[in-house]
């Protein structure tokens, strides 16, 4: 048998192995793999997942197990020191030698330390492999023992290091980004775009320092802060370097490979190096002048040198490589693909942008307008795989490019059906699987779900950003075979939400864990977490406040966290009626904690720039004036908005306020998929935009035209006509039914208007249901409505009298201290956040 020996046991050295016993002639051969870490290769794209349930093996591509069944020895901690080209062998660390026929150099890279003065200081990390983050944790919590209000900095704002940012928060710590360039990830995104990228950032809490030269490491044996100017000077008490890569080559200049002048093993198109019995894979190889470090290119290079050494050898890198990526950088999506820059002799750009959302979406087209060439998504990158495709394929788009970005509302259309792409476009480059590998597995192998295709491809196992189209589809191809479609909540619950919600009531689960040990698997996530909140408030009215640990941030803190780390406080005004005694209340508080105050489009007054310490202390004032909570933070009703109505208007037909208030104190406090909004017109002169809600009454001659499912936002949607010229108990029925068959039906964070276009039959089928009662549940439905009015509590008033509860409302798990680094200035009469540079 021929030896193989690979050196490094990463992502690619990993997948270099599994490509090569997949194929028939590998039993010809013996491969042993070294690697320096003391474990097999694990996912390095999800390295920050770790800080989750700091679970090495949930990280990892494949148990030990897996190599030896494979007929591969894994020797881990023992690094590779000399190459022998001349005897063909190589020597560890441990003095062994070893033989080889061929030789895979897989050491990938290391991180790249600047030569900045005081680097070697106690409490400076650099985040590249799990031993990296066990060490910043033990260090996070010592930090957090001796000063609970610690400050941790992320040298980078590239892609690692805005992970390492949110490894930061996930620490405990607060978390600083210093970059040197003007911009964030700066090789991926314009200007426009890493600004929209920055505020999303710093409205979650990390603070952004661009434009800065770090001068040196302050402190005498630890850190203490960063210098980057005579009288510029960040404290921080840890720091992450996440400042780029530089390949792992020592190997290759040792023995004498061609190299390239910055770093890097010369490759060829054959994967192989100055010796034809080496090649050279991932972020080690220079091809084409350039290190790749993606996972795709480095999968497609491990193909390469597999089909090369069994003989096969057409198979070629090809002499173009896509650097298109689609990541979701702590919970905000990021894609570019093809050319995101190109000069204006090249083609034309085309941008949508919205930072009030914050999104940004940029496609370049060419000079005729016929072909498209590349772009930028931040905030929203729901099309960019199908953009991608568009891209990759060269197929036709729209007369008017612009289609393919805005929203619907504003002349945008859809692209279709995935279906319609062709078998050859590359769905998963990670794997380099096909949109015909993916179909093929379902009609001709024996897949019959997502799991199965998978499993059979491994299609979405690399970086993940594919999973929404190989979910399309294989959803499409089951649906096209008749077969049935299950969409499932996520890896840790097989059933989709209405299941779940249907085990939870049936079983009269109460508890979160309960519901994981009993239908899931795992220790959950960030999707499946709030999930199971929201269903629990839709069966039981139960509030935040029983299981605050499962909530989203903004339930678990009872109000939206704001751009700066503050909070709003936004008390319900039902109709937008208020008493002068209340509006004076509202004002004594703002002007006591000197709070920012708005009235809304929402017919309420917010409050802005709330210490998290301040909430129980403002809300006991309100409450004790005979306010309750809002909602404003939560997926639950927010308002019904009103216009005067026939009380004052001379073209009013109806009572809209007195109705308006008596259907908002009905709802309040109901939990949803998504916010809701309603609202209810005196005339159809509709001055409280009623047909921009997810539910909408609007005063007629007999009685009140009902509307549902409409929406305002980034997509926004006029409701469509349930029942027309109702009464007052009529419409009450009529909406107890419909809201609690979108709450039982709708999947998590849909709004009723996308929930109604994927609603089989829709508004027809609908007013079945609501109307003429088809599906026979009608009473169950208003009984089941009624309950969870019956059972409404003002979560507030709960909170501010239980001292338990109130434990959570501290900036500092450990401390009193508040945040002493809010900066205000002034605008008009009040204040807000100060601008970012």
């Amino acid at each position: 048998m021929k030896n193989i020996i690979v050196v490094g046991n990463g992502m690619v050295g990993y997948k270099f192995c599994e490509k090569f016993v997949a194929k028939s002639a590998s039993k010809d051969f013996k491969i042993t793999v070294f690697g320096e870490e003391p474990r097999p290769a694990y996912d390095r794209v999800h390295l920050s997942e770790f800080f989750e349930n700091q679970d090495a093996k949930a990280l990892e591509m494949a148990p030990a197990e897996w190599y030896a069944d494979n007929g591969i020895e894994l020797i881990v901690d023992e690094r590779v020191t000399d190459i022998h080209r001349s005897t063909k062998k190589i020597t560890t660390v441990k003095d062994r030698e070893f033989s080889y026929d061929y030789l895979v150099l897989a050491t990938g890279s290391s991180a790249f330390v600047p030569p900045i003065k005081g680097v070697e200081k106690e409490g400076v990390f650099v985040y590249r492999t799990i031993e990296d983050l066990e060490g910043m944790l033990a260090y996070a919590d010592k930090l957090k023992k001796e000063k609970p209000n610690a400050k941790a900095a992320v040298l980078g704002g590239g892609l690692l290091g805005l992970e390492a940012g949110k490894a930061a928060m996930d620490m405990g710590l607060e978390p600083h980004i210093v970059e040197f360039a003007s911009k964030l990830m700066p090789r991926q995104l314009d200007l426009r775009s890493s600004q929209v990228l920055q505020l999303k950032l710093e409205s979650i809490g990390l603070n952004i320092h661009l434009s800065k030269a770090t001068n040196q490491i302050l402190g005498d044996k630890a850190i203490t802060g960063m210098e980057f100017g005579e009288d510029d000077v960040l404290d921080v008490d840890m720091l992450i370097i996440s400042a780029g890569i530089r390949p792992r080559d020592e190997l290759g200049k040792t023995c004498g490979l061609e190299m390239g002048v910055r770093g890097g093993i010369v490759v060829d198109n054959k994967m192989q190096t100055s010796d034809e019995n080496i090649y050279a894979i991932g972020e080690i190889a220079l091809y084409n002048q350039m290190i790749y470090g993606l996972v795709a290119p480095g999968y497609d290079m491990a193909g390469v040198a597999v089909d090369q050494i069994l003989g096969e050898v057409e198979a070629l890198m090809p002499d173009e490589i896509d650097m298109s990526t689609k990541l979701k950088l702590i919970g905000v999506d990021v894609a570019s693909f093809g050319e995101p820059f190109m000069p204006a002799s090249k083609g034309h750009s085309i941008i949508f942008e919205n930072k009030t959302q914050y999104l940004y979406k940029r496609i370049n087209v060419s000079l005729d307008g016929k072909s498209l060439l590349g772009g930028i998504l931040v905030g929203d990158a729901s099309d960019y795989n199908m953009l991608h495709q568009v891209y990759l394929n060269g197929m036709a788009i729209p007369e008017d490019p612009s289609q393919l970005i805005l929203p619907a509302s504003e002349g945008g259309s859809s692209f279709g059906s995935v279906l319609d792409l062709p078998d050859t476009a590359q769905v998963c480059s990670c794997e380099s699987i096909s949109k015909g590998d993916i179909c093929c597995s379902i009609t001709e192998d024996d897949c019959n779900n997502l799991g199965d295709v998978i499993e059979k491809t491994k299609a979405t196992t690399g970086c993940g950003g594919c999973k929404p189209m190989v979910v399309d589809l294989v959803n499409e191809t089951l649906k096209s075979l008749g077969k049935e479609v299950k969409e499932t909540i996520c890896e840790h619950f097989s059933f989709s939400r209405q299941e779940l919600y249907d085990l939870i009531k049936i079983n009269k689960v109460a508890d979160y864990e309960e519901t994981l040990n009993l239908f899931g698997d795992g220790h959950g996530c960030e999707i499946c977490k709030p999930l199971v909140a929201s269903i629990f408030a839709t069966i039981t009215m139960e509030t935040p406040n029983r299981q605050p640990v499962i909530q989203d941030t903004n339930d678990r803190f009872l109000a939206n966290i704001q751009r700066n780390g503050t909070y709003s406080v936004v008390p319900r005004i039902a109709g937008g009626e208020i008493t002068p005694d209340k509006l004076i209340v509202i004002g004594e508080v703002a002007k006591k904690y000197d709070l920012y105050t708005k009235v809304t489009g929402g017919q309420r007054i917010d409050l802005f720039g709330a210490q998290l310490h301040q909430l129980p202390l403002i809300w006991k004032e309100l409450i004790d004036a005979g306010f309750e909570s809002g909602h404003a933070y939560g997926k639950s009703l927010r308002t019904v908005k009103s216009c005067v109505g026939s009380t004052w208007c001379r073209y009013g037909m109806h009572e809209s306020v007195t109705f308006a208030i008596d259907i908002e104190n009905r709802y309040r406090g109901l939990r949803s998929p998504h916010k809701l909004k309603g609202g209810v017109s005196g005339c159809i002169r509709e001055c409280a935009e009623a047909r921009g809600k997810d539910f909408g009454l609007i005063a007629v001659d007999g009685g009140w035209n009902l509307y549902v499912c409409g929406n305002g936002g980034a997509t926004p949607k006029h409701a469509v006509l349930l029942a027309e010229k109702l009464d007052d108990e009529t419409v009450v029925k009529y909406l107890d039914r419909f809201l609690m068959y979108y709450i039982r039906t709708a999947g998590p964070l849909v709004r009723t208007a996308p929930w109604l276009d994927k609603l089989e039959g829709g508004i027809e089928y609908l007013k079945q249901v609501v109307i003429e009662d088809s599906l026979g549940i009608a009473e169950e439905l208003e009984q089941e409505m009624q309950g969870l009015v019956n059972r409404y509590e003002c979560e507030w008033k709960q909170a501010i009298e239980n001292p338990e509860m109130m434990k959570r409302f501290k900036h500092f798990v450990n401390s009193d201290d508040t945040d002493d680094n809010l900066v205000f200035v002034p605008m008009r009469d009040q204040k807000m956040p100060k601008a970012w540079s």
